[in-house]
């Protein structure tokens, strides 16, 4: 009577305390009574109907079938309608406990056959099976509470069990199956077989052994009712794929041997069966490939589990042919991500975040090449979002643009899934593609990048202008991009330096093992700044001194070594920059951004030592390294791909050294004359260094080293080099002169004296380099836009300075045009900005295409003459006009008729040494005849005229002021003409002569 009476008020829930309590009573007392005669335990499923204590288990059983029948029902309806916070539902939880410990095999039979339809008996496992699941996943007991929790687990499993045979024998027929209850019962198994109370590799050595020796090991033996139960399915397996491909992977990444290797095979099990109805597997391959990124991120699967993975499928495709090469191929395919994830979750938790984007890039690389877009996006702003952290905007702007080129200017629809802090409005791909370039242009903004952003707003522009027609939103982007370009010559940008870092050694993960990367440094960043936090993620690394390739015994060692040094970037040569003359703040930053070449140079010493001159047993070994990707990009640092090494002469070395040396005193005249209150101590200490012999030396090492007839003869292959450093070498005195000229204007009259002891030091430097290499005089270009600071294009174009031996003449000169028509003042205007847009690498100002002598400005300063830098020169022209050449003549021949292109800023010419030139290259009959005619003219016949050119006369009135200076050429029969050339003209009559 008491259980109707506690079945009526629980389902009213009333007097709730009381009726449990009563409940656990009677609970207990059945419990007391089968321990009495072990016979009666529950372990005992069925007692047979001869057993000697029949007539004794008949109350008990009878009581218990009635609380089953009665009470189990209503107490798991009260358990799911009880709130988790209820204090009431963990004892509900025990009782239902209870009563499933005191079931048997007839319990559970007798029990099953008293529901009246088949319906009302599949509500009730859909309903059981819930709330299992509800309970295992959020447990009712505190975690330490490892009885409760073990007790209710071991009836939980019980109870599984039971049911699984109910669904074989009853919902597995064609007629019967039913496929959600069937999907209820997996998720079930594998939630339970999955829950942290289980995992017995998280607990204590004791506490393992104490809940194997009580209750087991239960994961074994629901793996192994799950196998059973999936097998059991049949054809019926297609059903639940890819639906249960999630599940079995989760069930197989727990970390237990047997368990794993009784269950991957049903992995292969439903590529088969996906196989033999569409000859492909691709929906199984897509969801595992899903489901492992995510349950390795959340911390399940390691390296044993990878290797059985590849091993066991492996084994089974190899039973089918049909299945071998797919299959090979779907192994190589997962083993792949599971390496790569693994890597990601080693380093994702670190405190430096570098090695996190490294193998978030390894990843999104990886879905880019299979094709998985929706998880390449969203790897995509993982790194994004580490960028940001780090205040690595130009970064974050690049990742962002990847997202973007996968998108169209078109009104489709966005089917990609939104990432980041994107408005879900942004329906089209035109809204969001717009939407991430204004992110980006930010970003940009942010890295001092603004080339990039005005790429952008370029971009932009041309959508709002020619095809949605939005005038406003093209006047906010065209207003942008105008800033970025003032930004551009007016903000300070300094470049950034660049690190090779090698990690070497079986100690490091495989995705640095053995690797060089190229590492882009922040601003300022100082190379041991960079590597205290380059070795804080591997406090047992150590660090090589040396900047060779380690041997075998380091990259085989299990120790972990780092090498770091600094290289520099080898700068792309850049076709629209040549012969133009471009401000520094424009080519400094392509010198040091979208790079892929970096170099090393190593110098050491090859036969005897000269005490007295290193330089000429200077050597250098030079390592030109290669990266996957330009920097910067969406990393501050790219693995390096290739690496080659060349050996530089000392005579290269030299050379290579006094291009960087006259770089860097243009530079320096660049930037005194567009900020003039620079201070002048840099400036002061680089031309003390260069002109005062006690300082540096100067060149006379590479005079000693290298221009000696002993050197000569021992290398006469040498002789173009050994040109060309001459070359240099007189090209540095204009340089010079410049340079001592600014300085004295800045210096203060405390450094007065310093300055004079430099200018006499130059005077004597200048008469012995003029005496011996020639004249050659660069006078400063000024540029008409005001406010625009100057570059030098010396770089890579010193071979284009004038080399002796690459000189021609030419005769022909153009025709001159008529005079253009008077114009407007405006139209004047507007003629002057775009001519001052074009090329200046010339030091002539193209406003008429000829111009006569006496109209040049006279210059107010000898030594800031302009130029004409011309390209060709005649004997003259009708009303004494002389036109400048064209720039394609320039452009084919910069070094002409002595001469000579500047470095960008400065126009100049070449005088002859001391020492007659060398023959030209190749000279046209008209222009030997001219020399014949020019050299009678200009020594009255006293010279005859010889098989080869002879002297050229001094430029008659109204030629250019700037066209050859008389020089002596060589006979073509190798007979010498005179050994000095006439003097030039004073300076006072360069303008005109009559």
């Amino acid at each position: 009577t008491a259980v109707p009476i506690l079945q009526d008020l629980i389902e009213k829930g009333e007097e709730e305390d009381a009726c449990i309590e009563l409940l656990s009573n009677i609970l207990e007392v059945l419990y007391k009574a089968q321990k009495v005669n072990p016979v009666f335990s529950a372990a005992s499923f069925s007692l047979s109907s001869n057993h000697g204590g029949d007539d004794l288990t008949k109350p008990v059983k009878k009581h218990i079938q009635l609380i089953l029948e009665r009470l189990l029902h209503t107490v798991n309806r009260r358990v799911i309608i009880l709130d988790r916070e209820n204090t009431l539902r963990s004892h509900y939880v025990a009782c239902m406990a209870a009563i499933l410990s005191q079931m048997d095999k007839d319990h559970y039979s007798s029990y099953i056959k008293a529901f009246p339809s088949r319906p009302e008996l599949m509500d009730f496992l859909m309903e059981t099976f819930i709330l299992f699941k509800d309970l295992i996943g959020k447990m009712v007991y505190p975690s330490d509470w490892m009885v409760m929790n073990m007790v209710q687990n071991r009836e939980f499993l019980h109870a599984i069990n039971q049911f699984a045979t109910i669904l074989t024998e009853m919902f597995l027929s064609s007629s019967s199956f039913e496929l959600q209850l069937w999907n209820n019962y997996f998720h079930l198994a594998v939630a339970f077989l999955t829950q942290d109370s289980l995992q017995l590799e998280n607990f204590s050595q004791a506490k393992r052994n104490s809940i194997l020796a009580k209750y087991g090991d239960m994961r074994a033996t629901i793996g192994a009712a799950i196998r059973d139960m999936w097998y059991n399915l049949g054809h019926r397996k297609i059903e639940f794929i890819p639906g249960m491909v999630g599940p079995i992977l989760e069930m197989t990444l727990v970390p237990e041997l047997e368990l794993r290797k009784s269950t991957i095979p049903i992995f292969f099990d439903m590529m088969l069966c996906e196989y033999q109805l569409t000859e492909s597997f691709s929906r199984f391959e897509d969801e595992i490939l899903r489901k492992l990124d995510s349950e390795v991120e959340g911390g399940r699967g390691d390296e044993q589990y990878k290797q059985l993975f590849e091993s066991i499928l492996l084994s089974c495709c190899r039973r089918h042919p049909e299945l071998a090469k797919p299959g090979e191929n779907f192994v190589a395919l997962v083993t792949g991500l599971l390496e790569r994830l693994l890597d990601y979750r080693a380093v994702m938790n670190d405190e430096n975040k570098t090695y996190s984007m490294s193998c978030t890039v390894n990843l999104l690389n990886f879905y880019k090449e299979i094709d998985r877009q929706a998880m390449y996006i969203r790897y995509l702003y993982k790194l994004k979002d580490l960028h940001i952290s780090y205040e690595n905007y130009t970064e974050g702007a690049y990742t962002l643009l990847l997202h973007a080129q996968l998108l169209k200017w078109s009104d489709e629809a966005n089917t990609a899934p939104m990432q980041g802090l994107l408005s879900p409005s942004l329906h089209t791909q035109r809204q969001l593609k717009e939407a991430l370039y204004n992110q980006i242009i930010n970003y940009f903004d942010q890295g001092k990048m603004w080339e990039e952003a005005i790429h952008i707003c370029k971009e932009l522009a041309e959508q709002y202008e020619s095809e949605v027609f939005d005038y406003e939103m093209l006047s906010d982007i065209l207003q942008r991009e105008a800033k970025f370009y003032e930004k551009i010559l007016k903000v300070l940008r300094p470049s950034p330096d660049y690190f090779a870092v090698g990690y070497y050694g079986q100690g490091f993960p495989t995705f640095l093992r053995n690797k060089v990367f190229i590492y882009r440094g922040k601003e300022y960043e100082r190379r041991e700044d960079f590597e205290m936090q380059l070795l804080s993620p591997f406090p047992n690394a150590e660090k090589l001194k040396r900047t060779s390739p380690p041997g075998q015994d380091i990259t085989g060692s299990l120790g972990q070594y780092i090498q770091c040094f600094t290289v520099q970037p080898v700068e792309e040569a850049k076709v629209r920059f040549k012969d133009r003359s471009i401000p520094e703040q424009i080519t400094n930053f392509y010198k040091a951004n979208h790079v892929q070449k970096f170099s090393y140079s190593r110098p050491f010493r090859k036969g005897p030592k000269d005490p007295d001159n290193e330089f000429a047993t200077m050597w250098i070994e030079r390592t030109t390294f290669v990266t996957a990707y330009p920097l910067p990009g969406i990393l501050r640092w790219f693995a390096v791909t290739s690496t080659t090494t060349t050996i530089i002469s000392p005579l290269e070395n030299a050379i290579e050294t006094m291009i960087k040396t006259n770089e860097k005193i243009m530079s320096e005249i660049n930037r005194h004359q567009n900020d003039p209150s620079l201070p002048i101590n840099p400036l002061s200490m680089l031309l003390n260094g260069i002109v005062d012999p006690a300082v540096m030396g100067g060149f006379a090492k590479y005079e000693k080293a290298f221009f000696q007839e002993s050197y000569l003869q021992e290398h006469p292959e040498d002789e173009g080099n050994i040109e060309k450093l001459k070359d240099l070498i007189a090209w540095q005195i204009p340089l010079l002169a410049e340079g001592i000229r600014i300085h004295g204007r800045k210096v203060t009259e405390d450094l007065r004296p310093f300055h004079d002891r430099m200018e006499q030091c130059f005077v004597q430097l200048r008469a012995k380099v003029e005496s011996q290499y020639g004249v050659r005089e660069m006078v400063c270009f000024e540029d008409r836009r005001s406010g625009r600071p100057r570059s030098m294009a010396w770089g890579p174009d010193w071979d284009r300075l004038s080399h002796a031996g690459d000189r021609r003449v030419l005769t022909e000169a153009p025709p001159t045009p008529k005079p253009a028509p008077r114009t407007s003042e405006s139209e004047d205007c507007r003629n002057e900005r775009k001519e001052n847009r074009s090329s200046t690498f010339f030091g002539y100002r193209r406003r008429d295409l000829c111009q006569s002598i006496s109209e040049l400005p006279e210059p107010k300063d000898e030594k800031r003459r302009l130029s004409c830098n011309m390209s060709e020169s005649s004997p003259g022209s009708s009303e004494g006009k002389q036109c400048p050449p064209s720039r394609d003549a320039a452009g084919a021949q910069p070094s002409t008729a002595g001469l000579s292109l500047s470095p960008t800023g400065f126009g100049g010419r070449v005088k002859s040494a001391s020492k007659a030139l060398p023959l030209p290259r190749k000279i046209s009959p008209t222009v030997f005849e001219t020399f014949l005619e020019q050299s009678d003219a200009a020594t009255g016949g006293k010279v005859p005229p010889g098989p080869g050119p002879q002297p050229l006369s001094p430029p008659a009135a109204g030629n250019c002021p700037l066209c050859l200076q008389p020089s002596t050429l060589p006979a073509a029969d190798g007979n010498k003409g005179p050994k000095s050339p006439p003097p030039p003209p004073p300076k006072s009559k360069r303008v005109s002569q009559p």
